[in-house]
């Protein structure tokens, strides 16, 4: 039966007067961050948002506001935004200087943790602006000619898939699109779709680690079958990286790219491209004919973004004191708490899988009848301060959560308490 108007009426007054007492300490450490030092706080030792509270309070989020879109892009700590804030500082007091050392932190510091981080040579890792630069990259340095074949998932994002389309355009590559139902029926099932599409034409498979709605592919499986029917693997990470560890020399792949200022929290406009160097033969330089390295092959000339690259150094020593082991487990406490109240909620449907081979930890997607994806990101920011996401694809009139570590089970529940009512 539905709940008088009257009734709904009070219940969102209380849901608006609720919203500072339950995210309020974000307001709070929004002053307190500055007075005291960075990465004051230890290693977590459970899931529970208690062992995460003086994590969550190195981040200056403003009063009033419950940021639940981390897959779109993540909230920096107090210490990256210090970080970018004083590479820029040195450039403007001292220009060559500045300009130097901080090009010194990036090849000394940055590459090599962020080669530490996920298992790889730093001379197979450039860094770019996102994954979609990153994905140009990839797909207009692979070799084909008219006529070559390459295997694409439907589930890809747009920015992955406009890098094949102008190959299509411009060389006359063949993309064969394979339906992936979602949610994802098996792991087997994802492989099978894809390599029955492979035939002695087809020279890559070009497919996400983690879609956008979260659902988690088998990558390593896939490369496994790919390589020995020698074809390239050509993976979008944008999604995976900073939500579970990832050992990229253990997936096998040929190449990977990927966005740090989602999941890892780095400054908005930074990325990476890796490249086996093992695999160079599959590529040719998009900048210089006579490259002989995958950094020549691929590292664009120019000036770069210093600052925010540097800083990408404190972003990854964040996220290596915390732990991705540690990350991992948080995300799918908070997942799991949400996806356990959505099913107590009439006519919602959780699409994502409980299955954590075939999910990703921090991204929930679900439908309710009647009720518009697109529209409800409006309705929660409006109503509650929470920033939330659609996801509209697939077949799908889904609202996407992606909840991050400094999130809580205390938020979560407003969120259910007033998606109920709408």
């Amino acid at each position: 039966m539905k709940e008088p108007i009257k009734s709904k009426l009070h219940r969102r007054d209380f849901f608006k007067k609720s919203v500072a007492g339950i995210i309020g300490t974000y307001g709070g450490a929004y002053a307190s961050t500055y007075l005291s030092k960075a990465n004051g706080f230890k290693k977590p030792i459970s899931p529970t948002d208690s062992d995460w509270s003086a994590i969550n309070s190195q981040f200056i989020l403003k009063k009033g506001i419950t940021y639940m879109n981390n897959a779109s892009l993540g909230m920096p700590p107090i210490n990256i935004v210090d970080s970018v804030r004083s590479g820029y500082e040195e450039i403007s007091k001292e220009p060559l200087h500045g300009k130097h050392k901080l090009q010194d932190r990036i090849n000394k510091n940055v590459m090599p943790l962020l080669a530490k981080t996920f298992n790889v040579n730093k001379e197979e890792i450039i860094l770019t602006r996102n994954a979609s630069e990153a994905l140009f990259l990839q797909t207009l340095g692979i070799v084909l000619k008219k006529g070559d074949e390459v295997v694409l998932s439907t589930q890809e994002h747009p920015a992955a898939l406009k890098p094949w389309v102008h190959r299509e355009s411009k060389d006359g590559v063949v993309l064969k699109y394979v339906f992936i139902p979602s949610p994802l029926v098996s792991k087997r099932d994802v492989i099978d779709r894809l390599m029955s599409a492979v035939t002695s034409k087809t020279k890559a498979i070009s497919f996400c680690h983690v879609t956008r709605g979260g659902h988690k592919y088998p990558v390593k499986e896939i490369a496994n079958v790919a390589r020995r029917k020698g074809v390239a693997t050509l993976i979008d990470g944008a999604q995976a990286v900073g939500q579970f560890p990832i050992d990229i020399k253990d997936l096998g792949c040929d190449a990977y790219s990927a966005s740090l200022h989602k999941w890892i929290l780095a400054p908005a406009g930074s990325g990476f491209l890796f490249v086996r160097n093992k695999s160079k033969n599959y590529f040719e330089s998009p900048f210089d004919l006579k490259a002989s390295t995958i950094q020549s092959y691929f590292n664009p000339p120019g000036t770069k973004d210093y600052p925010v690259r540097a800083a990408v150094g404190a972003a990854l020593s964040f996220i290596d004191k915390i732990g991705l082991e540690n990350i991992e487990k948080r995300c799918r406490y908070l997942s799991n708490h949400l996806k356990n109240g959505l099913k107590k909620i009439k006519d919602v449907k959780i699409l994502s899988s409980e299955n954590p081979k075939l999910s990703a930890p921090g991204s929930t997607i679900f439908e309710k009848s009647n009720l518009d994806a697109l529209e409800s990101v409006k309705i929660f920011e409006d109503r509650i301060g929470f920033h939330i996401d659609e996801h509209q694809r697939d077949g799908h009139n889904a609202i996407r959560v992606s909840t991050h570590f400094y999130n809580t089970t205390s938020q979560i529940d407003l969120f259910l308490a007033t998606l109920k009512y709408i």
